[in-house]
């Protein structure tokens, strides 16, 4: 259970993250709400489940997803470019969040 609210909070991540980018420094209320909202459910999941996970490992896998999903809605946008180093990388980055998972 605390490796399904890990990923829910690292999805949350990129959500805060993108509304903030949107919010405009927080001009813009939509995004606003949506990142203060966001912000606090991801750091709620996180805490939670830190209780039973090492902080270490829970807190890579919560960045590692967060920033994964963050830059692949830039590349879907359009804001970011693919290239093939980015992409590889990323698969890297998955591939260093699934390791973390299997040696838990």
């Amino acid at each position: 259970m605390a490796w399904l609210v890990l990923v829910l909070s690292g999805l949350l991540e990129a959500v805060w993250a993108t509304a903030l980018g949107a919010s405009d420094n927080f001009r813009k209320w939509r995004p606003t709400v949506v990142f203060f909202v966001a912000l606090a459910l991801s750091m709620v999941g996180l805490a939670w489940a830190m209780t039973s996970l090492p902080t270490g490992t829970a807190y890579a896998v919560w960045v590692g997803i967060g920033a994964t999903l963050t830059v692949v809605w830039g590349f879907v946008t359009g804001k970011e470019r693919a290239t093939m180093a980015r992409v590889g990388l990323l698969v890297l980055l998955v591939g260093s969040v699934i390791g973390l998972k299997a040696v838990s």
